[in-house]
């Protein structure tokens, strides 16, 4: 029994909670809460717009904007709207500031801020980065723009600049700056408002040497000076073009000439001469090698010059003959041999035989009119028969006696306009006259005159 009445007891009691619970949530006020643009519905006993808050443990801002306010009595199916203001960081004059806004606009923020912005001022906006734990909207960075005042070639120019360094502010101004060309102050020199920055630049300059075009910039003003820094040395006897001394032109192209100089040795022949000499071993009309020849040698030192590689002078030092030539010596021979030769008319005696072209002629084949007083005369002032013959005096001795074979003896006592060298003209009677025209030995009879002519025609 009493088990009954303790579970009855219990009972009661959960039925008296049920119903306590219901009603207190039958007197809850609906709210529908809007927090940047999201929407929810809260239930709430609290009487104000700012009790609700409390209650929610939701705290503001005094940027944040609230509606209604605060003190605004709570009904049901109220709604209250809450737009956070969002952070965002200024940069201005390298310091950083952190505020709350409304605004997007960076302008109507940096006014909102208080930042005023000079003529040549700028800004420039980031935004934030994913997963940024500040949760900044964006970062405005307030660039203050430095007037820089330029001296270059004589002229001064100004302008604006937002770069840290001098270097970055002339790039910035679209100047083209080379290596050779010199800043004052130095490009890495911060840059303050009103600075003067000047620019002395170098001037454009090649060099040609050893092959190569090198092309660069300079101050120099002398060709020796920009050789100079370009570590090109003269040895010996280089030169430039133009001269070490002589000024830079303005986009001047230098030339370096190597010179080198050698001396070689040249050995050339030295062709020997052919004399002839008597040799009274030998018979007359007869010839021989008495000594063979040999070259010479002769040998010259010559200088050459080398520019660039280029022979550009041959200059001969000095010659001398190391090897004398060896002259060839011809013999002729001197000594005369008397043979005796068997013809019709009997034995001759002869010294020297002549192979010659044999012709014949007669007083009226001479081509002399018969109404001349020379008619029929010959040069020595004989009368024209058989047994004279017309000959050349340098090659047989007139007045000496020859034999031809087929013909006879011969008196050489006649001359020709026609008859020269190896040329003998038979002589005949017009009554006997016979055509010659053949080449015959023609025997030179004893006695041997007092003056030989060895050599022969």
């Amino acid at each position: 029994m009493q088990g009954w009445s303790r579970i009855l007891g219990w009972g009661l009691a959960l039925l008296g909670s049920a119903l306590l619970a219901a009603g207190y949530r039958a007197t809850l006020t609906p709210v529908t809460l809007v927090v940047d643009g999201e929407s929810r519905t809260v239930y709430t006993h609290q009487p104000t717009v700012g009790a609700l808050l409390t209650d929610l443990e939701m705290a503001l801002r005094p940027e944040d904007r609230l509606t209604p306010g605060e003190a605004v009595t709570l009904s049901p199916h109220s709604v209250v709207q809450i737009e956070h203001a969002r952070p965002v960081v200024l940069v201005v004059d390298g310091r950083e500031r952190l505020l709350y806004a409304h605004q997007e606009n960076a302008a109507d923020l940096l006014s909102l801020a208080g930042v005023p912005l000079e003529s040549y001022d700028t800004f420039r906006v980031a935004r934030p980065t994913v997963g940024d734990p500040t949760d900044t909207r964006f970062r405005i960075v307030v660039e203050r723009a430095a007037e820089v005042v330029l001296e270059e070639g004589g002229t001064q120019t100004r302008f604006y600049t937002y770069a840290n360094t001098v270097g970055a502010a002339l790039f910035q101004a679209g100047l083209r700056l080379y290596r050779a060309d010199q800043v004052y102050p130095d490009p890495a020199t911060p840059v303050q408002h009103g600075m003067h920055v000047r620019i002395e630049r170098s001037v454009p300059a090649a060099v040609r040497v050893d092959g190569h075009l090198l092309r660069t910039r300079t101050h120099r003003t002398r060709v020796g000076e920009v050789l100079a820094d370009l570590g090109i040395t003269l040895n010996g006897q280089d030169y430039s073009t133009p001269p070490l001394e002589a000024s830079l032109g303005d986009g001047g192209e230098i030339q370096v000439v190597r010179v080198a100089e050698t001396v070689i040795v040249e050995q050339s022949p030295i062709p020997f001469d052919a004399i002839w000499q008597p040799d009274p071993n030998s018979e007359i009309d007869t010839q021989g090698l008495l000594q063979e020849g040999e070259p010479g040698v002769l040998e010259r030192r010559i200088r050459l010059r080398y520019e660039n590689e280029q022979v550009v002078d041959r200059r001969v030092e000095g010659e001398s003959v190391v090897l004398a030539p060896v002259d060839r010596v011809m013999g002729y021979g001197t000594k005369i041999v008397v043979r005796q030769l068997a013809t019709p008319s009997g034995t001759v005696e002869y010294w020297r035989v002549y192979r010659m072209l044999a012709t014949s002629y007669s007083a009226g084949t001479a081509g002399v009119s018969p109404s001349s007083p020379y008619y029929g005369r010959t040069a020595t002032g004989l009368q024209m028969r058989h047994g004279i013959v017309a000959v050349d005096p340098s090659v047989i001795r007139l007045g000496s006696q020859v034999y031809v074979p087929g013909y006879g003896i011969g008196l050489a006592a006649d001359t020709g306009g026609a008859i020269g060298g190896r040329r003998i003209d038979l002589g005949y009677d017009d009554s006997n006259l016979e055509l010659w025209y053949r080449w015959v030995d023609v025997y030179l009879l004893t006695p041997v005159p007092s003056s030989v002519n060895f050599v022969g025609p």
